[in-house]
């Protein structure tokens, strides 16, 4: 069980940014090839969706990757982002590719041990254009736990919030997991 804050002040916004890297839950459908690919940004479409109040958000958007596509380079841009906007912001979530999620949630763990605010790395197994989506719930659980969870690099994704290092995917069920 982790220990939970709140915010205490609720005439200020809690001021998050959200770090899209692209990934599954920001695929669209490409009706010329028939195939899922990263072409656009669909994070704002879904968060005009939600009620956000008391949530200040603001959006970075770093790329447009599958994650399996994501260099060293890319993964340090990650880092350094998150990084630099940390300063200006009560917590960051980092909307994410799951294949390498946790490469990167690890890289973060590795570079940035002593962090005094939350960094929740997310993303969805089924892009958010689909019917059938875990984006949504992924993102507003994102959203909800940047808020409560105490300082450190985190993954929430399907009802769990895991602490790094030691996330990973685990292909059988389609979700990442805590070793």
């Amino acid at each position: 069980m982790t220990n939970m804050t709140t915010t205490t002040n609720m005439s200020t916004p809690f001021r998050v940014i959200i770090i899209s890297t692209g990934g599954t839950i920001e695929k669209t459908y490409c009706e010329l090839g028939g195939v899922l690919s990263n072409q656009i940004n669909v994070l704002d479409v879904l968060l005009a969706q939600l009620e956000l109040d008391g949530v200040e958000v603001s959006r970075l958007s770093l790329m447009n990757k599958d994650s399996l596509d994501m260099t060293d380079d890319d993964l340090e841009l990650i880092v350094a982002s998150v990084r630099e906007v940390l300063a200006e912001h009560d917590g960051v979530v980092v909307v994410h590719g799951t294949d390498r999620l946790a490469d990167t949630g690890d890289l973060l763990h590795e570079r940035m041990p002593s962090l005094n605010k939350p960094v929740v790395l997310t993303g969805a197994m089924r892009p958010f254009e689909l019917r059938q989506t875990d984006a949504i719930q992924n993102i507003t659980e994102a959203l909800l736990a940047v808020q409560l969870l105490e300082p450190g690099i985190w993954c929430v994704m399907h009802n769990k919030a895991m602490r790094f290092p030691g996330v990973r995917k685990d292909r059988n069920r389609l979700t990442l997991v805590k070793d």
